[in-house]
């Protein structure tokens, strides 16, 4: 996959998103953001996000480092995702994505070359699989807007079977700006759904045996780094204490038949699905 950066800043690209989702909305056709501009749009804009995010590497010295703009839509509206980019937004398309694989996933271009798009369809498919449904109104992209949901966002880092830096900082940014919905006593789309994160990993034991090893590795990041001096106390309590109740939550939700009979073949087979980057 290109490794080329976005050629905006972190505010033009949120606006040049927000504006593809909005337009989209108005057509009728469900567009998410997600991945990291989808974790910066729910957290930049709460007390202490842009500084965790600067403590902990992850602005560099070039500013926020995007890659591309991931969305994830229905397949029902491929068609009208395809018209608004192609007919509309005079994007260029990838046409050995299109042809081969245009019913999973599409790769759009910026007329100006500012940016990609890599367009998602229903579920996303990495290391473990993500299920968003596939019929507009009745699926769980509409759960939350412009981005997926919060706890999406969060099973989207969770599910990396080798997770790197720049997914563990998303990951401690989520859990220091939003408190998990089971301690708030409701929910609201500005709390982490931890009954849905606990649901979804309590069928899939692949996908719960990557999620438990990634929250121990953010747990040693934050060690690491409050061991360096970089960040405070109580920053890294309040993260961990959030990480520890989710894992909590996940520890005490009753496991599937499929989820029991796979833990007992346990790593003796793969658990994960290797994930080979698109070549363009």
């Amino acid at each position: 996959m290109s490794s080329k950066r976005v050629a905006l800043s972190a505010d033009e690209f949120v606006k040049e998103a927000v504006g593809i989702v909005s337009k989209a909305s108005e057509r009728g056709v469900v567009l998410r953001i997600i991945g990291a501009l989808g974790v910066y749009i729910h957290s930049a804009d709460k007390p202490g996000a842009i500084s965790l995010y600067e403590k902990l590497g992850r602005f560099k010295g070039e500013g926020l480092v995007f890659t591309d703009l991931d969305l994830i839509g229905y397949s029902k509206q491929r068609k009208e995702i395809i018209d608004l980019f192609e007919k509309e937004l005079k994007f260029n398309y990838d046409p050995y994505v299109k042809a081969l694989f245009a019913g999973k996933r599409l790769i759009y271009y910026h007329p100006q070359d500012l940016y990609h798009v890599d367009i998602f369809f229903d579920k996303l498919e990495f290391s473990h699989d993500i299920d968003f449904g596939s019929k507009p109104g009745k699926g769980l992209l509409e759960l939350d807007y412009p981005t997926i949901s919060l706890a999406h966002l969060v099973l989207e880092k969770l599910q990396i079977h080798e997770i790197n830096w720049k997914d563990l900082v998303d990951l401690a940014v989520l859990l220091y700006s939003h408190n998990l919905c089971s301690l708030e006593g409701s929910k609201s789309r500005e709390c982490i759904d931890d009954d849905l994160i606990a649901s979804v990993l309590s069928d899939d034991w692949g996908f719960w045996y990557d999620a438990m090893i990634n929250l121990a590795k953010l747990r040693d990041m934050l060690m690491n780094k409050l061991a360096e001096g970089a960040l405070t106390k109580d920053v890294v309590e309040l993260v961990l204490g959030r990480v520890n109740s989710l894992v909590n939550k996940v520890e005490s939700t009753p496991k599937s038949k499929a989820w029991i009979k796979r833990s007992k073949i346990g790593t003796s087979k793969p658990w994960y699905r290797q994930v080979e980057e698109l070549e363009r």
